[in-house]
């Protein structure tokens, strides 16, 4: 039985109004906010699908509307003193997906209407970008205040079709044809709040609004979205020690877990550690750790565009990239990183200030099983699902020190596959390994240096440090002596884990291994 009761958790829900009258749990932003209205007038925010950024609209919303009762006890209570009320547009973009141009044209219009009715106002114009403007100017002139503009998820009509060369310029028109009023409307305007997941220069649509501030990467707001480490221990402790309770953790083992499972966000170097904010809050509701956020939804946009570039697996680990690789325009890209990064899946890892450029790397375990669950089907096609419940029984192999029931059942799945592009190449094999290990959740990397060499697979566990050399139409045996002619172990020596060599051969012609050794080093 508990001690106490807790707040409840606000699940799903993006209306700070709802959170504060239903006293629900509500991690406070609202110094970063009271901040960031003091810097600009205008201000884009990018930040992955499900971090918070409608919940952030809709908390600057209620305080434009003036409403001080939603704010006590927050910090934004002790230094606003005359809360001014603002007539306020919101514009939420976010159910305008898959739409052809006369549908989001609809749908624009349809979000303007929502707006008339709520400030008591009408309109008859025809074209969304005339309808955007006179809301403006009607607001002002019959409040006498100027008028906040809050769009969010501005780029969510785009961002399916990025990889449609005909499709994209025809949507992207449309909306920079309805944000176009925005800035020959200044004069009305007394704070203007744009979100979205790739940067506004990247999809051309503000060339005209050449003064937002963009504070994605801004040190000082680099956890206006998202939980901190700090902030779950202020604010929720005793959700913590909840999740730990019912799983028979201490207090520092459940931070551990979520710690693995959902932090390790930077939006910016240096940067406090990020933890997913609705991967977190799914944990603490359901008493669980699994895989909330990405389950949630991959992006379609996001696997064509791996599949347009043809990214391997290994790819995606350990970058080094420069600041303008972030700024790369959508249309004509030449790398997937930054549509990677703006979506989640990578994220900040430190920074080179010789080179001047960001280490990026996964984030977590979520995104590392959910990335490479994702990217099984290029390896094994069709048979993707019976793939990752062969992994799960390798992983509970490899827990028990079985490798030779791992290496069993992996040869056994891949007797099943029938065919396999590139299955004649070393290199296929091991960036399928690379993704089945890294479903495991474990600590993996490829072609790892040491003085004398290259090790193709390293994999450490909490037991043993695991070296794989693979070998194509030759034998284990041969793998194993490479191992040890090269002495690849010496550079691990000091790893404090036993370390464990593994050979493996593989047969292209029936397409999955032939023999493996599995030797534990002295």
């Amino acid at each position: 039985m508990e001690l106490k009761q807790l707040k409840r958790l606000p699940l799903g829900i993006q209306t700070f109004s709802n959170i504060i009258e239903d006293d629900m749990l509500y991690i406070d932003k609202t110094e970063y906010i009271w901040n960031m209205i003091h810097t600009s007038k205008y201000i884009f925010l990018s930040r992955p699908r499900r971090f918070g950024k409608s919940l952030l609209c809709s908390t600057l919303q209620a305080y434009f509307e003036g409403r001080k009762d939603l704010f006590k006890g927050l910090f934004i209570e002790s230094v606003e003193k005359e809360w001014t009320v603002y007539p306020v547009l919101r514009l939420s973009m976010a159910s305008g997906k898959h739409m052809e141009k006369e549908q989001l044209e609809r749908y624009l219009i349809s979000i303007l209407e929502e707006n008339e009715r709520r400030l008591g106002l009408s309109s008859d114009a025809k074209d969304p970008n005339v309808r955007l403007k006179n809301l403006i100017f009607n607001a002002y002139e019959k409040t006498g205040k100027k008028v906040v503009v809050l769009i969010d998820e501005y780029d969510a009509p785009l961002l399916d079709v990025v990889h449609e060369e005909t499709t994209l310029p025809v949507l992207r028109n449309v909306m920079r044809n309805f944000y176009s009023p925005l800035k020959d409307s200044d004069p009305y305007l007394q704070f203007v709040f744009l979100t979205g997941i790739t940067k506004f220069s990247q999809l051309s649509i503000f060339s005209e609004l050449n003064n937002l501030t963009n504070i994605s990467m801004d040190e000082e707001y680099a956890a206006i979205c998202g939980i901190t480490t700090e902030e779950i221990h202020e604010q929720a402790h005793d959700y913590v020690e909840r999740l730990g309770k019912k799983n028979n953790w201490t207090y520092d083992e459940t931070v551990r877990q979520l710690t693995q499972q959902y932090d390790g966000y930077h939006f910016t170097w240096p940067s406090p550690h990020i933890f997913n904010p609705f991967s977190l809050i799914n944990a603490f509701a359901r008493k669980r750790i699994d895989n909330f956020w990405f389950s949630s939804g991959t992006p379609t946009y996001l696997i064509e565009m791996l599949r347009k570039f043809n990214v391997v697996p290994t790819d995606i680990s350990n970058m080094e990239v420069p600041a303008s690789a972030f700024d790369a325009p959508t249309e004509n890209m030449k790398s997937i990183t930054p549509l990677l990064y703006q979506s989640g899946y990578i994220t900040i890892k430190g920074y080179n200030p010789i080179s001047r450029n960001y280490i990026l790397d996964i984030p977590n375990g979520e995104i590392q099983v959910g990335l490479m669950e994702s990217l099984l089907p290029n390896y094994v096609h069709e048979y993707a699902d019976k793939g990752n419940s062969m992994v799960g029984k390798m992983y509970e192999a490899l827990y028990y020190d079985d490798l030779n029931e791992m290496f069993r059942l992996l040869q056994a799945y891949l007797l099943t596959v029938p065919y396999c592009d590139n299955a004649n190449s070393e290199g296929h094999y091991q960036q399928m390994l690379y993704v089945i290990f890294s479903l495991f959740g474990r600590y993996v990397d490829v072609e790892v240096h040491t003085p004398t060499g290259r090790v193709d697979i390293v994999m450490k566990t909490a037991k043993a440090l695991y070296l794989f050399e693979l070998k194509l139409n030759m034998s284990a045996e041969a793998a194993i002596k490479q191992i040890d002619l090269k002495d690849y172990s010496s550079k691990f020596a000091l790893s404090n884990l036993p370390i464990v060599k593994v050979g493996i051969n593989f047969d292209p012609e029936r397409r999955t291994l032939s023999d493996w050794n599995v030797v534990a080093k002295e």
